[in-house]
């Protein structure tokens, strides 16, 4: 496994200040490794790598990940809660560990949406290669609008080795896809990958125009439908990092730390040093304005 260039990134909310680029060998757990409690392995540094990013290390394992990164600069990127879905408890079931105001909201915008696509909620399901070249084509289309490809470059892909990726999970039956239409135009997309019976939670997006209406969450509670009535799929992984309809979807979590694990030098120490000093300031930053009130201030001078 090499080292690539990744920026580590001082980021509020979507939006990114800047970066500082380290070569570092990513470590990603999976689902069943937090669910296990396991420690990766971590493969041996080449000389150009500054060292690792380990993503969704649970939190309770921090300690014992720096004693196998011994000697190297640890430093906790990112904490947050890796959730995810029991698939195998049936629909109804899934239903009943939703919160009330979760349940209640997703209904009433289901219903709202419905509404608008004359009665009927118009989901469209993909899963077969020729399906998912018609379901690639719109969702490319949505994709182009939404914020995770003009802020984040985290779009729907659409380069030919992706899409040759995605006609060979197709043809494997290891990938679900579906689109939300509203009133007869594409409003929302959400493309799933299968590893091992869980469901992925990959690519997802939604037409700010439909903003307003919670398409993507409406698309994804009918997804959750379909994935608890085919049966043989055992969860659906959330992956890294929070969201309130993640929150609102699942049905557990695990808490974890993105870790950094950097070889010692003058250069990394800074890049740490800088780091925590954003973070820090960051966090004083969201602590006044909830104090404070400042936000319901700001959006009322943006609405003003």
């Amino acid at each position: 496994m090499s080292a690539l260039p990744l920026p580590l990134r001082f980021q509020i909310g979507a939006r990114t200040l800047g970066s500082i680029q380290r070569n570092l060998v990513r470590v990603p757990l999976d689902l069943a490794d937090v669910l296990g409690g396991r420690l990766p392995m971590l493969p041996p540094l080449g000389d150009a790598a500054d060292g690792y990013q380990v993503t969704s290390l649970p939190a309770e394992r921090q300690e014992a990940m720096g004693f196998v990164g011994s000697g190297m600069i640890a430093f906790v990127r990112q904490n947050y809660v890796r959730y995810y879905a029991d698939l195998s408890i049936g629909y109804d079931r899934y239903l009943e560990t939703l919160s009330g105001n979760a349940r209640n909201g997703l209904k009433r915008k289901t219903k709202k949406i419905a509404g608008l696509s004359g009665g009927t909620l118009d989901v469209r399901a993909f899963r077969t290669p020729g399906e998912m070249a018609g379901f690639h084509e719109v969702a490319r289309g949505i994709s182009a609008r939404t914020y995770q490809e003009k802020l984040l470059g985290s779009g729907l892909p659409e380069d030919a080795g992706f899409v040759q990726r995605m006609y060979a999970m197709a043809a494997a039956d290891d990938v679900r896809a579906w689109l939300l239409y509203i009133g007869g135009e594409p409003a929302a997309y959400l493309y799933c990958p299968i590893h091992d019976g869980t469901v992925i939670y990959q690519f997802v997006g939604h037409d700010p125009a439909f903003g307003d209406l919670s398409p993507g969450s409406v698309l994804h509670l009918a997804a959750m439908r379909d994935l608890q009535d085919e049966g043989g799929l055992t969860r659906f992984d959330f992956t890294e990092g929070e969201g309130q309809h993640k929150r609102q979807l699942a049905t557990g979590g695990v808490a974890c730390v993105d870790l950094l694990l950097l070889r010692r030098s003058i250069a990394n120490h800074a890049t740490i040093v800088a780091l925590g000093t954003f973070d820090d300031c960051t966090a004083l930053a969201k602590a006044a304005v909830r104090k404070y009130g400042l936000g319901d201030l700001a959006r009322k001078i943006r609405r003003a």
